[in-house]
Parts: C-alpha cells; sequence; structure tokens
C-alpha cells in the first residue's frame, strides 16, 4: 500500500535552531561530524601512500563503522540508563585521549597500517556510543512538534559535514600531511566536551526506576524482534545500504587510479556528493508532498543504481563530479526517509534502543558491504565491482514491490496507561521470576474465531513489551472461556507494561479484542515459586 504524507505543513527545518542550546550543541556537533570525515579521508589516503591495495584502503570505512554494529544496541540501552549529558561528556573525554595518540604518532612517523586500523576501530567505538546518546536527547531540547525539523537537521549536519570534511581534509593533507588531519579531528571531540559541558539543563524530575542493563538490552532486541514494521523498516536499509557502500568503499580507488588526482581531489570528489546530499535535503520536504515513500524510494535507489554503472564506466574526472552531485541527492532521500519512518514509528520508551538497532543495521551493512567491494573491485576490477553493485542496488529497488515500506501514518505511538494497577497478596521481589500472567476471556461460540484472529495484534504487543512466552488456550472444563497466558522474565519487566510501554495502538488492539468477548477478562498473575 504507498505512503501517503499528511498535507500539513511541517515546522521549518531551521527552528530549532532559535533554541540556544540546542543550536551550540548542533554546531559542536557539525564540527565533530567535519572532523570524523577528515579522519577518514586522511586514514585513506595514508593507507593508499603505504600499502595501496583496494582491500586495505576499503577496510577503514569497515574499521570505523564495525564498532557500531558490536555496540550499537548496548550503547542505546546506555542511554536509556545513566545520564545522557554525563554519558557524551566522558565519550568524547576519551575520543579526545585517542585521537591526541593517533595525532601524535601520525606526525612523528610511527603509525603502521594495523595500528591506524586499530585506532580507527577505537574511534568508531567512541561514536557507537554517540550517536544513540544524542538522539535520544533532542526530544529534551526541542519542542515535540520541532522533532521532524530537529531530525532534518541532524541529515543537514551529516551531510554539510561530507561536503566540508573531504574537501579541506584534502588541502591539509596536501600541504602538510594526514596528522594535522587528525589533530583537527581530536580537537572537535574536545570542543563537543566543552560545549556539553557548560550546558546546565534543567533538573527533571526522574521518571522511575531505570531499568537494569541486560534488561534492557534484552528488551530493546526483543521490540525489533516482533515489530514487523521494524524488521521491514530495517530490511528496506539494508537493500540501499549494502551495494550503496560501493561508491565510499571504491571512490578513493576511482580518484587515485582512474583519475590520477591526489587528495585534494578526491577531496572535491567527496565534497560533490556532500553538496547532492545537502541539496537532497532541502528538496526532500517538496518530493515527500508529491510522491509516496515507496514511489520516492524507487526514484533514489534507481537514480544511485545509475550513479554507481556511471562511476564504474567513467574516465572523465568533470563526469564523475556530475553524476556524484544526484548521488548524494539519492542517498539523503533514501536514508533520511527511512530513518525519519523509525523514528515516528518507535514508541519513547524504547526509541534509542530501537534507533541503535538501526545504526547497528546502517553501519553493519556498510562495514559489510565496503569489504566486499574492496575485495571484489581486487579479483576482478573497478568496472567490474561498481556494475555489479549497480545490478544489486536495482534489484534491491524491485523488491519495493513484494516489501514496501508500511503504512503507519494511523497508528497511534503514543504511551497508553490503561491496565489496572494490579493488587497482590503476597509482594513479589521486583527483579524476581518468571511471572505467569493469564487472562480468562468469555467468549461465545461465534465469536471464537474472530477473537482468536483479534488476539493476535495483542499477542505481538505482549511480546514487544516484555513476555518471552505467549499462547491461547480453550479451557477445557468450561466451555465458552478462552485463556490467554504469557511469561514476563521479571515482576518488574510486567509493571513497566502497567506503567508506559503500551502505546495507543496496542490500546486499540485489546479493545478490537475485547469486543468480541461477553464480559470482563478474570486477569490473575502466577509468581515462581523457586
Amino acid at each position: 500500500m504507498p505512503l501517503t504524507d499528511q498535507t500539513a505543513t511541517p515546522p521549518s527545518a531551521w527552528a530549532p535552531l532559535r533554541i540556544t542550546v540546542y543550536r551550540n550543541l548542533w554546531l559542536a556537533l557539525l564540527a565533530s561530524n567535519i572532523g570524523t570525515w577528515m579522519q577518514t579521508v586522511g586514514a585513506q589516503w595514508l593507507l593508499v601512500e603505504q600499502s595501496g591495495t583496494d582491500t586495505l584502503v576499503a577496510v577503514v570505512q569497515t574499521a570505523s563503522t564495525l564498532p557500531i554494529v558490536l555496540l550499537a544496541l548496548p550503547s542505546g540501552a546506555l542511554a536509556d540508563t545513566f545520564d545522557r549529558r554525563q554519558l557524551l561528556i566522558a565519550v568524547q573525554v576519551f575520543l579526545t585521549a585517542v585521537g591526541a595518540l593517533l595525532a601524535m604518532l601520525t606526525l612523528t612517523g610511527h603509525m603502521p597500517a594495523t595500528l591506524l586500523l586499530t585506532l580507527t576501530f577505537v574511534l568508531g567505538a567512541g561514536q557507537a556510543l554517540t550517536a544513540p546518546t544524542w538522539q535520544s536527547l533532542i526530544p529534551e531540547l526541542v519542542p515535540r512538534s520541532q522533532l521532524a525539523s530537529a531530525s532534518a537537521l541532524g541529515a543537514i549536519s551529516m551531510n554539510l559535514a561530507r561536503a566540508v570534511g573531504p574537501a579541506v581534509a584534502g588541502v591539509l593533507i596536501a600541504r602538510s600531511g594526514p596528522g594535522v588531519v587528525f589533530g583537527l579531528n581530536t580537537l572537535s571531540f574536545a570542543v563537543f566536551a566543552l560545549v556539553l559541558w557548560r550546558w546546565r539543563p534543567a533538573t527533571a524530575p526522574s521518571a522511575g526506576v531505570p531499568e537494569r542493563f541486560a534488561a534492557a538490552v534484552r528488551s530493546g532486541g526483543r521490540y525489533v524482534r516482533h515489530s514487523p514494521v521494524v524488521r521491514r523498516i530495517l530490511l528496506r536499509a539494508a537493500l540501499f545500504l549494502v551495494p550503496g557502500s560501493a561508491l565510499w568503499a571504491l571512490l578513493p580507488l576511482i580518484a587515485s587510479r582512474r583519475l590520477g588526482l591526489d587528495s585534494g581531489g578526491y577531496g572535491v570528489l567527496l565534497a560533490a556528493v556532500g553538496v547532492g546530499a545537502v541539496l537532497g535535503a532541502l528538496l526532500l520536504p517538496r518530493l515527500r508532498a508529491r510522491w509516496s515513500l515507496n514511489r520516492l524510494l524507487l526514484v533514489a535507489s534507481t537514480t544511485f543504481a545509475a550513479v554507481l554503472a556511471g562511476l564504474g564506466l567513467s574516465g572523465s574526472e568533470l563526469v564523475v563530479v556530475i553524476i556524484l552531485l544526484p548521488a548524494g541527492i539519492a542517498w539523503v532521500m533514501v536514508l533520511s526517509s527511512v530513518n525519519a519512518a523509525m523514528q515516528l514509528f518507535l514508541p519513547n520508551w524504547v526509541r534509542a534502543r530501537g534507533l541503535a538497532v538501526y545504526q547497528m543495521v546502517f553501519a553493519g551493512a556498510q562495514a559489510g558491504g565496503a569489504l566486499a567491494w574492496g575485495v571484489l573491485s581486487d579479483l576482478w576490477g573497478l568496472i567490474p565491482a561498481h556494475l555489479t553493485a549497480a545490478a544489486m542496488m536495482l534489484a534491491g529497488a524491485v523488491t519495493l514491490r513484494w516489501w514496501p515500506m508500511r503504512d503507519t501514518s494511523g497508528l497511534n505511538r503514543e504511551p497508553a496507561v490503561y491496565w489496572p494497577e494490579p493488587h497482590l497478596e503476597r509482594d513479589p521481589d521486583d527483579h524476581a521470576g518468571p511471572v505467569l500472567v493469564l487472562a480468562d476471556y468469555p467468549v461465545s461460540p461465534a465469536n471464537e474465531a474472530a477473537f482468536v484472529e483479534a488476539m493476535e495484534a495483542v499477542r505481538r504487543g505482549r511480546l514487544r513489551t516484555g513476555a518471552v512466552r505467549w499462547g491461547l488456550f480453550h479451557d477445557g472444563e468450561r466451555p465458552g472461556r478462552i485463556v490467554e497466558a504469557y511469561v514476563v522474565p521479571t515482576w518488574d519487566e510486567h509493571l513497566r507494561q502497567h506503567t508506559g510501554r503500551l502505546t495507543g495502538a496496542d490500546q486499540e488492539a485489546e479493545q478490537r479484542a475485547l469486543a468480541l468477548t461477553d464480559g470482563p477478562a478474570e486477569v490473575s498473575h502466577l509468581l515462581s515459586a523457586r
């Protein structure tokens, strides 16, 4: 079913910048993003000079993004458990120390390829902690009505960095070498930490006892596993990112081998992609108003496939620069749309963890793809690698016919507290478990089939919000009774279902099922005797 957008005019993309705290942090993060792109260009060019192998150059992207695959979900859990501002400050101080070591060793000529990739991996681990923490802070900085605009500004920040960082890095590397670039990246971490330290947020009332870390990680993974909408969003992202990563992995080789460019010329190519991405962010609202989301994804993916093919076949610097502009436009159209769909669907209690899983797919697809395209280019050459990536991108676009983005515009994603508070004669330990919850429904034989069908949506809601097992049973001794049974790991996990994990959509699903019963359900809670 095609997705259509609301006709209401959204707030200006620049509105959140009128908020001083958000503006200061956004500018500091922009500087950090620019430093990260400078770091990437410096590392890739240093390896081009040292080794020249396609695989090793492509592995720079793998080393910087693989930590997100490994640490994204734990990072999201940390962002939902600890003070986010203090966590961000600690991470930026750590990144400053690592960056200073990298710059010092490079400037003194003691930076072998293996150590460079190791420190790049460590910097990537810090970025894996930063991203979900920052995104989960944004709702504390801007009004809810401006969250979409703040998300668009995030895309503009990343792509401004992609336009500016490589160009600046190329000039600096040509004049002073990669060590200076690494030093400026280190400075950007320190600036971000300073701005965070100067921010003094108003003390907010506690929203309750935080989840334990391990339980938070498990509940985040469980939510994604039992959410078809989230899984479809992640699939669409992966189908675009795996072939799309060929552009970033192989562009330094196009610059150095095909076009004979130095680091400055390579920076210009990356800047062309960044400029296109900024244009895409500005064009996106108009295109979303005219096209369905699935049509937008189809057009952008097809455009990117054409760009990949053109990069593989063209030997002209001017032609490459020109075709990289629509590459940037298509890149930001797809990823901004997919990311926005994820943010709008996820409920507040699991948003950081859900976005962390999205980042895991984002980074994993690029890390694995970059390595695969580097190996393929080593074995077959640049032209077959690019044409294969283009064909894979087109194949992914065709799958929109069978696996389109789902329409969630009518779903109520606001928190809903509608379950009555449980009253027990035995006082359980919050972290004891498991807990078996039984709900006994009176259902007439005429409504049984419809009730069982309606309970399928209820089942998904139970599993998303805490249940690890769920079943629906006929009562063998009492005709006309159907019993829902589900197991929750701990009493604390079940109380969180009562106090904020459920959404308006979950409530509506339960109401549709209850409309088919002959009376209220009898609910009982069975506590573990061990």
